[in-house]
């Protein structure tokens, strides 16, 4: 779940509410890649956007900040991070809903009428698609970003317990260093002057729980668990990949709702 579309969600929407210039949010995007570039999904976003039709040179990402500026002059963005079996938030059945639940995230630009996914396309190299968006989407999901944090400490709680009960989360050597390389590996997410304390909050604990699943999620040396617990030890990570999908869209959400309401410039 890293997440360049968190950082361009609150940048975009900050530089759009005039609250950064252009080059911070291309500074912002530097820790996730070495490169970014941008191309429409098709040949009619291509005609309205500006931006470059597939199989034609890529655009920018300044050139995506323009598009966005002519689209919608202050619309914000809004931070979709869909999973199988979890779409909320994505604005109704179509190419953007598809790329965004492949790649499990993306960025909602609702006055727009244009959804952004990034992937990674070769090493140091992300590509930033952009796809026009159907008239009449799915309403955002609002979760108070209080309710986002106890839920997600909640979720840490029940699942430790029943993965004990299980007997799928004993100790096992080096597990401490492991979730520590972990987070260590994670590009340094940079953020505007005025991000509220508690959406920082919630995104690094988001970020400490993701390390420690993808540690539960580790077969013990030496053997693997059978089907039966491995599929227990899948259905009581399930609920807590949730709640730091939750929280990470309302830390987002808050931090938007912050910066575009109270502009530092």
């Amino acid at each position: 779940m890293a997440c360049p579309s968190a950082t361009f969600t609150v940048w975009a929407s900050a530089w759009l509410a005039g609250a950064v210039a252009p080059d911070d949010v291309l500074d912002a995007l530097s820790p996730w890649a070495e490169a970014h570039d941008v191309q429409a999904a098709d040949a009619a976003t291509a005609h309205v956007t500006g931006l470059s039709a597939p199989g034609t040179p890529v655009s920018s990402v300044a050139f995506l900040l323009a598009a966005l500026r002519k689209a919608t002059p202050r619309g914000p963005g809004r931070l979709v991070l869909p999973a199988p079996g979890d779409v909320r938030g994505l604005p109704g059945p179509g190419p953007f809903s598809r790329h965004a639940t492949a790649v499990g995230e993306g960025v909602v630009f609702g006055e727009a009428g244009l959804g952004v996914v990034p992937a990674r396309i070769a090493e140091g190299v992300v590509r930033w698609t952009v796809h026009s968006l159907p008239e009449h989407g799915s309403p955002a999901e609002f979760v108070a970003l209080g309710q986002a944090e106890r839920d997600l400490r909640e979720e840490v709680r029940r699942s430790a317990s029943i993965l004990t009960s299980l007997g799928v989360a004993r100790h096992r050597p080096g597990v401490r260093e492991e979730i520590a390389a972990a987070l260590r590996a994670r590009p340094a997410s940079l953020w505007p002057v005025g991000m509220p304390a508690q959406s920082l909050r919630v995104l690094q604990h988001a970020d400490e729980v993701e390390a420690i699943l993808g540690a539960a999620a580790v077969d013990e040396p030496g053997g693997a668990l059978s089907a039966s617990a491995a599929s227990a030890r899948r259905a009581a990570l399930r609920p807590i990949e949730t709640a730091v999908r939750v929280a990470r869209r309302a830390a987002v959400a808050e931090a938007v709702r912050v910066l575009v309401a109270s502009p530092a410039v």
